[in-house]
């Protein structure tokens, strides 16, 4: 890849990188059609124009490589295939090191080995034809400019949106409807109802479900689990449809995510890789930890939803919106009180 221009101008990074980027995007994107190539890389540089002042100057292609792959996964709900065929790529096209492609994909080294050679086996196991498989594709790859004036345009609205979501959420939870509402999703309308439900929330209850039995973690927030995975519905940051999330791999590990709610924002993700359930989940949001609920299955299957209850406070509101994912740290702890799984801040999985 070209150096990053000096200046951290994000027109010259675009225009220099854009042909660059669509090409690790067109084999990313090898199975789906023509146009998803330069959609996806498209979309990449929206998210970066949104938050390019906060991107470190010195750090640029990683956080942009980073944006790239994790949104394709996303977009895939972090299929298995998906992740072969990215460390693939980003080891064979690309040439980076493993513990690299580990930050990139926020999965530790031996899963990418893991997934490398899985993927070479589905691939044929042939190193050479595959790099010439990858050749092709990208020498088929019609040439293009970078739609700057459409990525600029965007990412100014979706950092406008940010801004606005903000200030939106830091009014409400400036008011005392924010306690009633906080009082609602606890289960409780009093005082000593919500002491009582914030001790058993300490204990962080492990409640046994059944497959596809809903339960409800939020104001229009519903959570369920299947045999292939976790599954969310809500209002707000899903658009009312239906998205899930599955075990990656057999290491220890654990997603996060976040819905916009009445009252603020509710917590929640996937843990999994565990010999048994966790004894404790606790959630960081700058300065503040709290202990969140724990669904899994019958037979201890080492894997299950976690979420807390009560939406962001106020005074961990502007840092949970404006953090990068990976600044949101969740720990699992195992039945003995020791560290089962971290989401780090360079750990997080999609």
């Amino acid at each position: 890849m070209p150096p990053t221009p000096a200046g951290h101008d994000f027109a010259t990074y675009a225009r220099t990188h854009w042909s660059g980027l669509t090409a690790t995007a067109r084999l990313l994107t090898l199975t789906d059609e023509p146009g998803a190539a330069h959609e996806l890389a498209r979309r990449t540089l929206v998210r970066m124009c949104a938050r390019w002042r906060r991107v470190p100057c010195d750090d640029v292609d990683f956080h942009v490589r980073r944006c790239l792959v994790r949104g394709h996964l996303r977009r895939l709900r972090g299929r298995r295939s998906a992740r072969r065929r990215a460390v693939l790529v980003l080891r064979v096209w690309e040439g980076r090191a493993d513990v690299e492609i580990a930050q990139l994909l926020g999965c530790s080294v031996g899963a990418v080995r893991s997934h490398a050679r899985r993927g070479l086996q589905a691939a044929g196991g042939d190193l050479g034809r595959l790099r010439e498989e990858y050749a092709r594709a990208v020498g088929e790859l019609a040439p293009s400019e970078v739609p700057l004036a459409d990525v600029r345009a965007r990412g100014r609205i979706r950092r406008r949106r940010r801004v606005a979501e903000t200030g939106a959420v830091c009014a409400v939870l400036l008011t005392p409807v924010v306690f009633l509402a906080d009082g609602l999703v606890r289960g409780g309308g009093s005082a000593k109802g919500a002491a009582a439900d914030g001790a058993l929330a300490a204990t962080s209850p492990v409640r046994v479900v059944a497959p596809g039995e809903r339960v409800t973690t939020g104001p229009g927030v519903r959570v369920w689990l299947t045999a292939d995975g976790g599954h969310w519905s809500g209002p707000s940051v899903l658009d009312g449809r239906t998205s899930s999330d599955e075990p990656i791999d057999d290491r220890p590990g654990v997603t996060l995510r976040f819905d916009s709610v009445k009252g603020g924002f509710l917590l929640s993700g996937l843990y999994y890789g565990l010999s048994g359930d966790p004894g404790r989940v606790s959630v960081r949001t700058g300065d503040r930890a709290t202990t969140a609920k724990v669904l899994t299955l019958a037979g201890d299957p080492g894997w299950g939803i976690w979420y807390a209850s009560a939406p962001v406070p106020l005074k961990d509101a502007k840092a949970v919106l404006s953090a990068e994912p990976d600044e949101r740290i969740v720990t699992v702890y195992d039945a003995s009180g020791k560290v089962a799984a971290r989401s780090a801040r360079e750990g997080r999985r999609i």
